[in-house]
């Protein structure tokens, strides 16, 4: 006898090829996943109406991301109403707090989850918000997560938020981290091989940073570490993938240190490239500094066959530790990154060899193993009373 799928409606923030982010690349990931674990998916997104055209009509682009807000919210309330009127889902899955908030009156009686990817008020806040637009992030997070029946989480460290600044019920949390399609980084490519294809230098030590370039990443202890590596590495090559608003800041400060032949910011790097980036590296590093709740870009330079080093911030060492506890750096800033690059490219550190990297990211964080994880949690919720 089969068992009915669940009936979900996903709400996420923008749809992936359209808008690239931790966020919305997570989002696009399990909804192509979800359905091969059971739970059939609808979804509404900020975005245009390529979304549809692109998902069979699955998922729903409410309008531009680049619209003011207030039409924004409009838009995402008309979208979740028409969403439940055609059919009414078995629960609502809500990535995004701002867009699950306007629509809390017409999802009302349905259960709930929220997928919880970081204190979006307190990054505001570290990236330079005001207190006022803070607090009013923090009132609309705090009522969609009060919705929810239950909450997922990418790691331990992000369910400690959850339960101590929102005030939630550690009943209600679950951690399920974050997933990737191992395969999309498995290429048939040796190291040389990427090197050659990307026009990189076969004989010199590359690290790789795939961040956007914003304050809490840690970037600017990540090329003050280079400076030190540099005096026994001479010719150590960082390349950093990743746009932001700290692009010319952190170009002054390669120029400044005389680091122009050993630091490269590369810009945005299209999907269809960032899988032989990776394989081309020698070891990625992730020198975050504050709020990473899990780090895709973890997972993905493992699924690659690269190991990553990390610093000890937030859920980082969760997701690398269970490969090996060298990978944890043992503190943020320059010292400590420094250290931890110049053990990796002498070999006094002891990094795992490609094929250890790529089987932890395969049987921990493939698409499928965390749809069936998420699965269960939405098969919990439904099956419990929500709160009111």
């Amino acid at each position: 006898m089969t068992t009915r799928s669940i009936q979900s409606l996903q709400i996420g923030m923008h749809w992936f090829p359209e808008r690239a982010g931790g966020l919305d690349r997570m989002y696009y990931s399990l909804v192509g996943a979800l359905p091969g674990a059971g739970v059939a998916v609808r979804g509404v997104v900020a975005g245009s109406p390529q979304v549809a055209s692109d998902t069979g009509g699955a998922i729903n682009g409410f309008g531009p991301a680049a619209q003011s807000l207030p039409l924004r919210l409009m838009a995402a309330r008309r979208a979740l109403r028409d969403e439940i009127r055609r059919s009414r889902p078995d629960v609502i899955s809500s990535h995004f707090a701002l867009y699950t908030f306007p629509g809390l009156d017409v999802t009302r009686g349905i259960p709930q989850v929220s997928h919880f990817q970081g204190p979006w008020a307190d990054e505001s806040h570290v990236e330079g918000a005001d207190s006022l637009g803070q607090r009013a992030k923090r009132y609309l997070e705090q009522s969609v997560y009060a919705r929810s029946s239950r909450l997922i989480v990418l790691s331990d460290a992000f369910g400690k938020i959850l339960t101590s600044r929102y005030r939630i019920s550690p009943e209600r949390v679950r951690v399920v981290p974050g997933c990737v399609d191992v395969e999309q980084f498995n290429l048939p490519l040796s190291q040389a091989d990427a090197r050659l294809r990307l026009q990189l230098p076969q004989d010199r030590p590359i690290v790789l940073a795939v961040r956007r370039l914003v304050r809490r990443m840690g970037l600017e202890d990540l090329i003050d570490a280079v400076k030190l590596v540099k005096r026994n590495a001479p010719d150590v090559l960082l390349l950093i993938a990743g746009k932001g608003r700290l692009a010319d800041e952190l170009q002054a400060r390669i120029d400044d240190a005389g680091l122009q032949h050993n630091v490269k910011l590369l810009g945005f790097v299209p999907d269809q490239h960032l899988a032989a980036l990776y394989r081309a590296a020698n070891l990625s590093v992730v020198p975050t500094v504050a709020l990473e709740g899990f780090g895709l870009i973890t997972v993905e330079s493992l699924a690659s066959g690269t190991p990553v080093l990390v610093t000890p911030v937030g859920g980082l060492p969760e997701a690398v530790a269970g490969l090996s506890p060298d990978l944890v750096l043992p503190a943020t800033g320059a010292q400590a990154i420094a250290q931890g690059l110049a053990g990796a490219l002498n070999g006094t550190l002891k990094l795992p060899d490609a094929d250890a990297c790529r089987r932890y990211a395969r049987e921990h964080f493939d698409n499928a193993v965390i749809a069936k994880r998420v699965a269960a949690v939405y098969a919990e919720a439904i099956a419990g009373d929500a709160p009111h």
